[in-house]
């Protein structure tokens, strides 16, 4: 039993908490809002599948990099212009994305979005923790909550309006995105600069931290195979926009309720090291029939719904574990965990892509499972660091008495 405890309300909090709550839902939307149209993309356009996957790697990739200036600009401008600067960066490049011409331009687009996505992730979440009452776990659960709808609604929101035309979810993000911008301008006090201005190599740098560098390097492997999914798993589905839309909605409100509710009662039964062994195990499990039926649509639309709840799982465990595996500052372990993340889920989806071209429609499913193997053999060698964790949770989010365990060359 672990002695991590359970937020009593995580979702009593101020108005401004809440009004980043729903820019992190808009944010999120983004993420699986072009599943249900990728079929249609690929069609209209005359675009290879592996083209068409760039709508993610672009998107995820430049994330990822664009992760390791946000410490850098928020430390200099203070968090809520930070968080109007990614906003307004959203809103503006998934606008441009919706009126493009042809694939190179939306890739091209969903970049720039990417940019602004950064700027957003790793600062929303310092300012939750900051700003939430309840304390840490309960802000954790908070903004798991808002990535977890952002994540349900965006592929029905994708459904319903690219069933109407391709270029509807992405004219629909940049209106709910503007909404949220003004809320947060409206609702959010002003953020002092930070006394401290961050370095650009401090994310880099944190990855020194044995235990931070494990756990950005699991999850890689975990995000691969999630973006795997996510990416290339509606091609062979056969399916419209809307059918899509409800397929992968279905697969979002799992994802929602297991990261809400599931997670918190397993971590706190198992501990952290035994919930993720576990979960990435059966994820794995989850791949893999996927990758052996994956010409099969009932038994794939099925295994990736049921995927929700381990992807659910994953994402609050692991983004607890992440913000108190190490003494790291919050806002750059943030950083440099977002960086190594999203560096797996933005490559998988293209490798997808190549990947069949060059093979068949089974194969980068099978190497999902393999990385999801992986994960669960890098995540092993770091149970001082995870036992560290559950101690450091179970004191409200504060390192307690004893020292974190010493850094180790990366």
């Amino acid at each position: 039993m672990s002695g991590h405890p359970t937020a009593a309300s995580p979702f009593k909090q101020p108005k401004a908490v809440f009004a980043v709550a729903f820019a992190c839902v808009v944010s999120f939307m983004g993420i699986g809002l072009v599943d249900p149209i990728l079929p249609a993309i690929s069609s209209e356009l005359d675009a290879t599948p592996s083209q068409v996957t760039l709508l993610f790697t672009s998107y995820l990739v430049v994330t990822a990099v664009a992760m390791l200036i946000t410490g850098w600009v928020s430390s200099r401008v203070g968090a809520k212009r930070t968080l109007l600067a990614g906003l307004a960066l959203i809103v503006v490049f998934s606008a441009l994305a919706g009126a493009s011409p042809g694939i190179g331009a939306i890739v091209g687009f969903r970049a720039g979005w990417g940019v602004g996505n950064a700027l957003f992730i790793a600062t929303s979440l310092a300012v939750i923790i900051a700003s939430a009452s309840g304390g840490f776990i309960g802000a954790i659960i908070l903004y798991e909550a808002a990535l977890g709808v952002g994540i349900a609604v965006g592929p029905l929101l994708g459904g319903l309006l690219g069933n109407i035309s391709w270029r509807g979810p992405f004219f629909g993000v940049a209106f709910l995105m503007a909404i949220a911008m003004i809320s947060t301008a409206v609702l959010v006090r002003p953020t002092p600069v930070p006394q401290r201005k961050t370095g650009l190599g401090e994310p880099l740098r944190a990855l020194r931290h044995r235990g931070l560098l494990t756990m950005s390097l699991t999850a890689l492997c975990y995000n691969w195979a999630f973006f795997t999914v996510l990416g290339y798993a509606p091609f062979p589905m056969g399916l419209d926009a809307i059918q899509l839309g409800f397929v992968f909605t279905g697969w979002g409100v799992l994802v929602a309720v297991f990261a809400v509710f599931g997670a918190p009662r397993l971590q706190s039964r198992f501990g952290i090291a035994r919930t993720l062994y576990a979960n990435l195990a059966l994820f794995a499990v989850t791949v893999l029939v996927i990758a052996i039926w994956t010409t099969h649509p009932p038994v794939l639309i099925t295994a990736v719904i049921v995927a929700g709840v381990f992807i659910g799982v994953n994402n609050t465990v692991t983004t607890q574990a992440v913000m108190t595996v190490s003494p790291v500052e919050r806002p750059i372990a943030s950083a440099a965990y977002g960086f190594v993340r999203f560096i797996g889920g933005g490559l998988a989806p293209f490798a997808a892509g190549k990947l069949v071209e060059h093979t068949n429609v089974h194969v980068p499913f099978y190497i999902a499972a393999g990385a999801l193997v992986l994960g669960i053999l890098i995540l092993s060698t770091a149970r001082e660091h995870l036992r560290h964790s559950e101690r450091v949770q179970a004191a409200g989010g504060e390192e307690p008495a004893d020292a974190a365990p010493s850094r180790l060359p990366a």
